[in-house]
């Protein structure tokens, strides 16, 4: 398992609770030691515009700074599923988030789809055809559903159950009837117990990143990668984080 991680991330690009300080370098804390740890490359204006309008990469491009830390976190899902197909499982310690963002807008913390640009990028590049999204986030990802709501080629589902038992178990009922050539996670830690959602423990994550693994190895022979999305309580976060890793690698 590799993390793909730049400095810049540790940037305060906004005013927004994904872009508070220290909420990166809590992840770091705990999952740095364990994990190698890889620097992506800023994707390009070309791989933005897989899923975004030129209208809309113009009006993230005035906010500046964030719009340079928005292309790194593009650039690192990018980096992460490329890893994902050479047979390496990786994880993109991300900011800004994405799922929130469409084709020309975008909310929630989110200005450019990572995950969606990522999967995008490799259906181009014919290194897959048939992609499962799955999105643990509390919120639901509208942008990547709207992305992939004409490809049924890419199925992207977030659970909704409201007891642990049931989370983690319609995670697995749904991987059972799924088959592709990759998993992407959009990976969201705000519906832990001690964070907005109050749900999940940190047993449930590693569960969940034990289904990612389990369903990659028996239907896409291992290629899965995850993203960072939500989490926002900075003492729980990273050990959250190290526990989905610690299952799904």
């Amino acid at each position: 398992m590799k993390v793909v991680y730049h400095p810049r991330y540790l940037e305060v690009y906004a005013s927004d609770p994904a872009a508070r300080a220290g909420r990166i370098e809590s992840i770091l804390k705990e999952i740095s030691p364990h994990f190698e740890l890889v620097t992506p490359e800023p994707a390009s204006t070309e791989d933005i515009e897989l899923v975004h309008t030129k209208w809309h990469i113009a009006e993230i491009q005035r906010a500046g700074q964030t719009y340079e830390v928005a292309l790194l976190a593009a650039g690192g899902a990018i980096k992460a599923g490329e890893l994902a197909v050479s047979g390496e499982p990786a994880f993109g310690l991300i900011r800004p988030p994405g799922h929130h963002a469409s084709l020309d807008s975008c909310w929630g913390f989110c200005f450019f789809n990572n995950i969606a640009i990522s999967v995008a990028r490799l259906r181009k590049e014919c290194k897959i055809n048939r992609a499962v999204l799955l999105d643990f986030d509390l919120h639901f990802g509208d942008g990547t559903e709207n992305f992939f709501s004409n490809t049924p080629e890419v199925v992207y589902h977030h659970p909704e159950d409201r007891s642990r038992q049931e989370f983690v178990d319609g995670i697995a009922r749904f991987l059972e009837r799924q088959s592709a050539d990759i998993i992407a996670v959009s990976a969201g830690f705000d519906r832990g117990v001690e964070d907005w959602g109050g749900l999940l423990t940190m047993e449930d994550y590693q569960s969940i990143g034990r289904l990612v693994k389990e369903f990659s190895l028996k239907a896409c022979k291992g290629r899965r990668y995850g993203v960072l999305e939500g989490g926002y309580n900075h003492d729980v976060l990273g050990k959250n984080v190290k526990a989905f890793l610690d299952g799904m690698s």
